[in-house]
């Protein structure tokens, strides 16, 4: 909102006004209104949460320290969120298409979270929102992702235009000014499915080409295996970030630095000089979503003033799924899905040492009668404080981990 404000005050020759052109400035705006909104604001959130006597029900596992968290607020997703939207609609421009589809994400994530939540807390079902209610959300919040990323005419990107012999067609510009000459290549706003994978030469990926076999259609019938893996993508993440949220911080930092690296991503591939210099997939109007992150980045770090351990608020489902769903529509976006698993590798991690336990513990109950495990306890966090490894050293380990992880899929940009 205020951009638009500003950019009228700049047609009027306000001094300063023009910063707001700047998506730097905005996003630093972004950055520190979100946290000082949520370092704030939130502590005010916490305590009326705590008047609602809206606590967390600890079950007891036998985990130390376990039932000290017993009453504990949960549902401060609610200031994650509230910190993230108020910066993003005063600084991002909400004209934009991709910050149009974030703000949905958040909120319609968001709402499931806080309908699970809800019903744990004020109708004393531990189950919560049943699970195939979640799943229906997040099939629902792909198909919207993917047909928007599909049929929006503002979704491109840009493309060099080639010539028959493979070599990319150029053109000479001539400077009115000057005179001068200057060979500049040809390029094209297309509207594509490819994506970005690592570790090859060219480095893109099209989705059409997993369904080649249907020749000239391949176009029509790769949106179809394009929603499909979206949809795949986001209800993976998003439950990944769930089963993560189970440590004092350890969601919310683990988020933070997946959302750091895609912050960088945006900006890049949002940035033609720097696109070009990088040799990287350049996406029109993508770079105003760095203001969207900056906001994310914020949140995250203000609400870890409450989270770390020992924690005095819980996220939820409320802020889980949401931050989860926010990173995989984020990279969907910025096309870097294809990297989720490296830098979200703490998320799937998580999801991977609960699938192993419960596969590992029915297929043994079934040959032995008895059910074993792989693990002392998944997810995985959870085996290592069986291990009797403290709290705050786990998170602390998971979040070098995190930081690992982001740096090699910063590099991959380079890897090919």
């Amino acid at each position: 909102m205020l951009y638009y404000l500003f950019k009228y005050l700049e047609s009027l020759n306000f001094p300063g006004a023009g910063m707001f052109e700047y998506l730097s400035f905005r996003s630093a705006l972004a950055i520190i209104t979100a946290l000082l909104f949520s370092t704030f604001v939130g502590k005010k959130i916490i305590r009326i949460l705590q008047r609602q006597q809206i606590g967390e029900e600890i079950r007891d596992l036998g985990l130390e320290g376990q039932l000290q968290k017993r009453g504990t607020p949960t549902m401060g997703g609610i200031i994650i969120l509230s910190s993230l939207l108020v910066p993003v609609l005063l600084f991002a421009k909400l004209d934009n298409v991709y910050i149009l589809l974030m703000i949905i994400t958040t909120v319609w994530l968001g709402f499931i979270g806080f309908v699970d939540d809800y019903i744990k807390v004020f109708l004393k079902d531990k189950e919560g929102l049943a699970g195939k209610f979640k799943i229906l959300g997040q099939v629902s919040l792909g198909l919207i992702v993917a047909a928007t990323l599909y049929f929006s005419k503002d979704v491109v990107i840009r493309e060099r235009v080639m010539n028959p012999d493979g070599k990319v067609k150029t053109e000479i510009l001539v400077n009115s000014m000057t005179g001068e000459q200057q060979v500049s290549q040809v390029t094209r706003d297309v509207k594509s499915t490819k994506t970005t994978i690592p570790f090859v030469k060219n480095h893109e990926f099209n989705y059409k080409w997993l369904v080649w076999f249907m020749g000239n259609k391949a176009s029509e019938w790769g949106w179809l295996v394009y929603a499909l893996v979206i949809i795949f993508i986001i209800t993976a993440v998003s439950n990944g970030a769930n089963l993560t949220d189970g440590l004092d911080g350890l969601a919310t930092g683990t988020s933070a630095i997946s959302g750091t690296t895609l912050g960088v991503f945006a900006y890049l591939s949002g940035n033609l000089i720097y696109a070009d210099y990088l040799n990287i997939m350049y996406i029109p109007q993508v770079g105003e979503l760095t203001v969207f992150m900056a906001a994310f980045i914020g949140a995250a770090i203000g609400f870890l003033w409450y989270n770390s351990f020992p924690a005095q608020v819980f996220m939820g489902d409320t802020g889980s799924l949401a931050m989860g769903g926010i990173l995989a529509v984020f990279a969907i976006i910025v096309r870097k899905e294809i990297l989720i698993p490296l830098l979200c590798g703490v998320f799937l991690v998580e999801n991977l040492s609960v699938m192993i336990q419960v596969a590992y513990f029915k297929h043994t109950k079934r040959k032995y009668g008895e059910g074993r495990r792989v693990f002392l306890m998944s997810p995985l966090h959870h085996h290592y404080q069986k291990k009797g490894i403290p709290e705050a050293k786990i998170v602390t380990r998971f979040w070098i981990i995190g930081i690992l992880l982001a740096v090699l899929t910063v590099a991959t940009l380079k890897m090919r």
